[in-house]
């Protein structure tokens, strides 16, 4: 997820990082409200700040209160112990500041007609649940969240108040963090990132509750996990002694596990417990008691942000070729294509087969080695194909209607003049809107698609639900990147990241870095008329081209390579 910035000013995000390092145990930030209570006890980040908000004010108005109350949501040690003497007694029982934390850009307090009864309105950046899934929300966005008030003893307090917290955009940056937590492909082979946002101090038992209730919206049906469903914390707690975390849950899910599944699950906390610095290893425990967990070699550790290989495939002289070390070679047992005008090719990570467009870039061929290159598909225009690891080609272009189709084929392994298997899917969320670029990631879960509505521009990443034989069945709901500009190409940089880009023939191109766990976009070094991108493993191997040749990044320029090849690409 990635967050909408509301154009914070930069003197005020400067002091607030200065106190979160400086003076991490007594900083003072005006509004804050964690989701998830602090109730593991690891040690967590020591570098984040601790909160001492103000009780509540004797003589206060209905508005101070409100005001007040939010503001304590920034206490979130001792369960916001003070946060909770701003509510009736019968609220602070009830009120479940976990459920949920909304980020404002701005908010005020404003009178509704009914007595006693106020709406604390919000422009709201984005929310974030109870599992730290983070929802993007557009500029204007607003959210009225009611709240009655009552008099205790003279004093204005809080008697009803929905669940949860909200918090300033400039406090958010500071006592939050994106933390990727792993789930595996549904072949167990590669892990899979679901990142999500939570308070900085004390994370392992969010991340652990988070894994336990399942992928992100956008991945479900997409990826999978060791954990069965209905699996939970048997305490509200996950401690850390002596670098070990004690994940302690339900007995008969734990014991009833196979000796696989049990190694797949404290393999799929210790790749969630990665970012924490304090746990070394990971033990399973049922209702306290230690539960061993056997390796007898069964199960191999998944491939955690899988690389693709060095080389690259381009067209040369009208030809396809391999580029690599900035030199170009025939591709091996590859018949001519040349008469095709070939453009924007892609190699398979799994296999020898290539795929590539025509001049017009309104015909999909695939090619394997010793036949010649078959048509898969011919439509008004299509976008650079890109292979999956189960050598499935994707390519999207306007239906026999005009709406916009992604259309995925299987070549590989078909007998000349065979018809190829082929899924086409119409997702509803692309409505209305042209693809520009789809580029499937590494592991196979997920998709970069950008498309265009009225020359705006929408970077999103979906996941691909696949049958057990690996055919593409549906794309999930996709979550949403901000970007500074409008790209119309994008490639996958590593398992969190993508680069993208509007190619231009005639201007300075600024590709942009997005990655799934930062709230703003990095820019890169501008270069005049870049017009293709591909990226190999890492910020460092990403490539532009123009007119000029090939141009690979360097720090904060553009390193000249070859001239000659055109549109290369990493496999897949």
């Amino acid at each position: 997820m990635r967050a909408v910035s509301g154009r914070p000013k930069n003197a005020v995000l400067a002091a607030l990082t200065v106190l979160a390092l400086l003076l991490s145990s007594c900083a003072q930030i005006p509004r804050s409200g964690p989701v998830g209570k602090s109730t593991d006890e690891s040690a967590g980040n020591i570098n984040v700040p601790a909160f001492f908000p103000e009780a509540p004010r004797a003589g206060a108005s209905p508005e101070s209160e409100i005001e007040g109350f939010y503001s304590a949501g920034s206490g979130y040690e001792d369960d916001y112990a003070v946060a909770r003497q701003y509510l009736t007694q019968a609220a602070s029982v009830s009120w479940k500041p976990d459920q949920r934390a909304l980020v404002f850009r701005s908010a005020q307090v404003v009178k509704t007609g009914v007595e006693n009864v106020f709406n604390y309105v919000l422009d709201v950046a984005y929310s974030v649940n109870a599992d730290g899934v983070a929802t993007q929300l557009p500029e204007g966005t607003k959210e009225s969240i009611p709240a009655t008030l009552t008099q205790v003893d003279g004093q204005w307090r809080i008697s009803e108040i929905p669940d949860g917290t909200a918090i300033p955009e400039e406090t958010f940056k500071v006592i939050y963090g994106a933390y990727p937590i792993y789930f595996y492909d549904p072949s167990f082979t590669y892990a899979v990132p679901d990142v999500r946002w939570f308070i900085r101090k004390k994370t392992v038992k969010s991340m652990t509750s988070a894994l336990l209730g399942g992928p992100s919206p956008y991945l479900k049906g997409a990826v999978v996990s060791a954990f069965p469903s209905g699996m939970k914390l048997a305490r509200e707690s996950v401690p850390v002694v002596s670098g070990a975390a004690q994940v302690d849950l339900t007995a008969k899910e734990l014991t009833e596990a196979s000796a696989e599944d049990r190694l797949r699950m404290q393999t799929q906390l210790a790749l969630t417990f990665r970012s924490q610095p304090d746990v070394i290893n990971v033990e399973l425990r049922a209702n306290q008691d230690l539960v061993r967990v056997e390796d007898n070699g069964s199960v191999l550790p998944p491939v955690r942000d899988k690389n693709v290989p060095a080389r690259q495939i381009a067209v040369s002289n009208n030809e396809l070729v391999r580029y690599e070390n900035n030199k170009i070679s025939p591709l091996p047992d590859m018949q001519p294509v040349s008469a095709l005008g070939p453009r924007a090719p892609a190699e398979s990570p799994v296999s020898q087969s290539v795929a590539f467009l025509n001049g017009s870039r309104t015909t999909l061929y695939s090619m394997v080695p010793g036949q010649p290159a078959r048509a898969l598909t011919t439509r008004s225009t299509l976008t650079h194909p890109s292979f999956s690891l189960k050598d499935w080609v994707w390519t999207a272009g306007p239906g026999a209607n005009g709406a916009t189709e992604l259309v995925a084929f299987r070549p590989t392994g078909v007998a000349e003049g065979a018809a190829v298997p082929t899924v086409t899917l119409a997702p509803y969320w692309l409505a209305g809107r042209k693809v520009t670029d789809f580029r499937v990631s590494r592991e196979g879960t997920r998709a970069l698609v950008i498309s265009e509505q009225n020359g705006k521009a929408r970077v999103q990443v979906t996941g691909i639900i696949r049958a057990a034989d690996g055919t593409p069945k549906e794309l999930t709901a996709p979550i949403t990147l901000v970007t500074a500009s409008d790209p119309d190409q994008g490639v996958w940089v590593n398992d969190s990241t993508v680069s993208v880009m509007k190619g231009s023939a005639s201007a300075n191109v600024i590709p942009e870095l997005l990655s799934l766990t930062s709230a703003q976009p990095q820019l890169l070094a501008p270069w005049p008329d870049l017009v293709a991108i591909s990226a190999g493993n890492g910020p460092e191997e990403i490539y532009g081209q123009s007119e000029d040749g090939i141009f690979q990044r360097l720090g904060n320029g553009w390193s000249p390579q070859l001239k000659g090849p055109i549109d290369p690409s990493f496999p897949g």
